[in-house]
């Protein structure tokens, strides 16, 4: 038994409960911190950053994933629903704090910042790509939707990751290192995830219907 083979073993027995626990302890911790003032001159816009840079985390996580599969063997495949429902609840909350405590539902204000500001637009386009993910991550989803149409809407985590990094991207003044670099790694992710599963896709295709003696060159 290999060592990814023994850490897969372990991983199996790794209940992931603990993982909501463990994952919504950051969003406990800032909401605190903000409360008591320990977020510097500005705790709101402090704790509305924190939020969301959870969230494009827990997303860069979840892309992780397959590549980690395919370079190690070690699958955290079990683990990727509770992260993709921490993700979900990160970008919530993330929105929430800006509707509720920054702009209170000043519905002129929020429209104002919509028409000045683009970069809210993206961040709500990546949201609105996780609600039917969000609500269709269950078993009961997989067998009313089947497998093959379940596989599609979640597809919509590679549209609201790509969305999440440009967000992050479009709302700082200048080019800081730290969102040019989750922008660099979302995009390598993408490309290493959809480049797989095309040639997943050729190589099902050519067992499925493997070359004639006189196509294979033999």
């Amino acid at each position: 038994m290999g060592p990814a083979s023994r850490v897969n073993g372990q991983l199996r027995r790794t209940p992931t409960w603990p993982l909501y626990w463990l994952g919504m302890l950051p969003a406990v911790v800032y909401f605190y911190w903000a409360v008591t003032n320990q977020l510097g001159t500005d705790p709101l816009a402090a704790l509305e950053h924190q939020l969301g840079e959870w969230a494009l985390q827990l997303l860069i996580a979840i892309l992780f994933i397959t590549p980690l599969r395919q370079a190690t063997g070690i699958s955290l495949l079990k683990f990727r629903r509770a992260l993709g429902l921490l993700a979900f609840i990160y970008v919530a909350l993330h929105l929430l704090t800006w509707l509720v405590l920054d702009k209170q539902f000043f519905w002129a204000e929020i429209l104002k910042d919509l028409y000045k500001r683009p970069y809210i637009i993206v961040g709500m386009t990546a949201f609105l790509a996780l609600i039917p993910m969000a609500i269709t991550s269950n078993n009961a989803s997989i067998r009313r939707l089947g497998a093959r149409n379940w596989g599609r809407i979640h597809r919509l985590g590679y549209v609201a990751t790509a969305f999440g990094a440009i967000h992050y991207l479009l709302l700082v003044k200048s080019w800081p290192p730290e969102p040019v670099i989750y922008a660099i790694l979302v995009a390598a992710l993408l490309i290493w995830r959809l480049r797989g599963s095309r040639f997943t896709r050729i190589f099902a295709a050519k067992q499925k219907n493997p070359p004639t003696r006189g196509e294979s060159g033999a």
